[in-house]
């Protein structure tokens, strides 16, 4: 497996970037890593441990490192990001991940309109407010009870519920969101919240909401009941957060969710 990923990339891993673009690429990818990949399903922060293995110094070789994070790992856990994330912003993953092991990114100079479409793009400008939303959308010391657990703004955070329909005209609007998508599931002697990703005759996939993170579940179709209506509440996800935090919150969304 190990070599057909290195064959897929070793022609193509160069991080063209100057010296002075360096860490300001590693810092973009460190901000995608921590919102995509350091949540409980997957990696630790800074590549430490959690569901998935340890990625900092463990002498992963730039090609593979970049074959991986681009085509995933097929059998695994480990998707490809490669289509999910920009270009820029790809890229910058795996300059990240590849200083986690010691790998410093290529000192040449960007040339062309092929290398520009390679930088990550400069953040959004941000009122104060916006700016303050953001980092509490994503902020890691929350862990799982971020809001990026299940929301995906801007390329970063996992979608486990789909774009935004609308946003909330003030906190209690927030707090009191309905959620008419989830159904409940009853497998076995057993009952929960469920967000239905797909349902066919080959098997049932759906996110069980009983705890964050929510769990991707995959069962036979004549193993689940679903129904309509569940009493999970969209307020029983944001106990982290208080009304100034989630003002902030919505301030944020308001200047970058496009309904």
């Amino acid at each position: 497996m190990r070599a057909r990923l290195v064959a897929i990339a070793a022609a193509s891993w160069t991080l063209i970037v100057s010296a002075q673009d360096a860490p300001d690429i590693r810092q973009r990818g460190e901000e995608i890593y921590t919102a995509n990949c350091a949540t409980a399903y997957c990696h630790g922060p800074k590549g430490g441990f959690a569901g998935a293995p340890r990625l900092a110094s463990r002498g992963f070789e730039a090609e593979f490192i970049n074959a991986t994070v681009r085509t995933g790992i097929a059998g695994t856990a480990m998707p490809a990001f490669a289509g999910k994330l920009a270009a820029g912003d790809l890229s910058a993953v795996v300059a990240y991940v590849a200083s986690l092991n010691g790998i410093a990114a290529s000192p040449a100079r960007i040339s062309g309109a092929a290398a520009a479409s390679e930088r990550p793009q400069p953040p959004r400008q941000l009122s104060t407010d916006a700016a303050r939303g953001r980092q509490l959308f994503f902020d890691a010391v929350r862990g799982v009870d971020r809001c990026s657990t299940c929301h995906e703004v801007d390329g970063l955070g996992i979608p486990v519920a789909g774009p935004f329909s609308a946003i909330p005209a003030d906190v209690r609007a927030l707090r009191a969101l309905a959620a008419p998508h989830v159904k409940t599931a009853a497998l076995q002697d057993d009952t929960m919240p469920a967000l239905v990703v797909s349902s066919g005759s080959r098997g049932v996939v759906f996110y069980d909401l009983t705890t964050r993170p929510p769990v991707l579940r995959t069962v036979e179709p004549t193993a689940v009941k679903l129904t309509d209506g569940s009493p999970w509440r969209h307020a029983s996800a944001l106990g982290a957060y208080n009304d100034d935090a989630l003002d902030a919150v919505l301030a944020f969304l308001r200047a970058v969710a496009s309904p």
